[in-house]
């Protein structure tokens, strides 16, 4: 078991669901990015990318010298693999670094096409158990996802028993099946969630029907707005992070292919800043860092089962999001110098805060002028292309947000 934190930095492994949003995780930290292609993973409705923006997204991380992760983690049916192996084919000159599987034919397939390319194993697998780990290791695996359903001490016994590198989720969505392994969309929707169109009716709100009498409805209720029996609260483990360290993970995810470009930033730098100051020390705990995780729209925090059964919980309130700050603007850069470009709603006036890697932040007052004409406006819009004083550290990819009003 890793002890010494000086030794276990462990990779910050972010999500992507377009290039803009690659982009935005390497400048704001990532070691490492995810995402898909339009088949074979389980975003079936994310951005996700073509052979062309393949190519772009490697030439960034490359640049950059950040690891990039492809999801083929979706179960296959048979007439799917002459497709699988096409798609090998294509991407093998694109020297991606890692492919994440789940199925074990897509896992021998990938061996056979393009037998060099390294492998992780997905949560989809249900890796509960260090023995499950090193069957994949021996079928060519490097890196497996601990399940969510692990506890702490679960995670420090996998450690000392495996020679697999260890990775674990400390942040976002989650689902109430075993390690995302559900059938309810499939049952009710015929979307399978298992192959990426998953419909998420756990977060529905339900009600009884007595069979003597179809189309009563009976509520059931915690309180008023009804009881959502099946919603999950999104994960987050910022505060268990040393623990994690010391347990010997050695990658750190964060959920979120389908989340917003404000999402992926701000997790982005609070994860790294968290992970650089806490290998040096480990009781250098920030609490900027849960402070601005708030500040994204998510549902109420869980330490999911990492703190033992009453860690866990299911949000029974409602499924709506909890947002207090929304993202107004994105800094970019032509030959004339700095402009922002709307991206929500604001006012001449509103105290904007700008937001940079490292966690830069600072609060500034809105003064918006048209880019093409330099008339002053009252307000910025979406799309709209911008002049503004920004702070004097301000750079091209930093974000604007706004407090919601009360």
């Amino acid at each position: 078991m890793v002890t010494d934190l000086s030794v276990n930095r462990p990779e910050l492994l972010m999500p992507a669901g377009d290039l803009e949003k690659l982009r935005t995780a390497v400048r704001f930290g990532a070691d490492a990015v995810y995402l898909g292609t339009d088949a074979f993973g389980l975003r079936a409705h994310a951005g996700n990318f073509n052979l062309d923006d393949l190519w772009e997204a490697r030439r960034i991380t490359a640049d950059a010298g950040v690891s990039l992760y492809l999801t083929l983690n979706a179960s296959l049916r048979p007439a799917e693999f002459d497709a699988l192996e096409h798609l090998l084919e294509e991407l093998r000159p694109v020297n991606l670094d890692a492919y994440i599987v789940a199925d074990p034919g897509v896992l021998t397939t990938i061996r056979r096409v393009d037998p060099r390319r390294i492998l992780h194993i997905s949560t989809q697998t249900n890796n509960c158990n260090p023995r499950a780990a090193e069957f994949w290791r021996s079928n060519g695996a490097t890196r497996i996802n601990l399940a969510r359903e692990l506890t702490l001490e679960d995670m420090r016994a996998f450690a000392g028993q495996t020679a697999m590198e260890l990775e674990c989720f400390v942040h976002g969505a989650m689902c109430v099946a075993h390690s995302g392994r559900c059938l309810l969309s499939t049952a009710l929707l015929t979307r399978s969630a298992n192959r990426g169109d998953c419909a998420q009716p756990c977060r529905w709100n339900y009600a009884l029907v007595e069979e003597t009498r179809p189309g009563e409805a009976l509520s059931i209720e915690e309180d008023e707005r009804g009881t959502y029996i099946m919603n999950s609260r999104d994960l987050c483990l910022i505060d268990q992070l040393p623990e994690l360290m010391a347990a010997g993970v050695h990658c750190f995810k964060v959920e979120g292919r389908m989340k917003s470009l404000y999402y992926v930033a701000n997790t982005a730098r609070v994860y790294r800043d968290a992970i650089d100051r806490l290998s040096a020390d480990p009781a250098d705990r920030d609490p900027l860092w849960r402070s601005e995780l708030e500040k994204i729209s998510h549902r109420p925090y869980t330490t999911g089962l990492l703190l033992g059964e009453e860690g866990a919980a299911i949000h029974a309130a409602d499924t709506h999001y909890i947002r207090t700050h929304d993202f107004v603007g994105f800094v970019r850069r032509n030959e004339q110098g700095l402009w922002v470009e709307g991206r929500n709603r604001f006012f001449s006036g509103d105290v904007l805060e700008l937001l940079g890697p490292r966690m830069r932040q600072q609060a500034f007052v809105a003064r918006p002028y048209d880019r093409d004409n330099g008339a002053p406006l009252t307000a910025g819009q979406p799309n709209s292309q911008l002049l503004m004083e920004l702070p004097d550290w301000a750079e091209a990819g930093d974000l604007i947000r706004r407090e919601r009003p009360r």
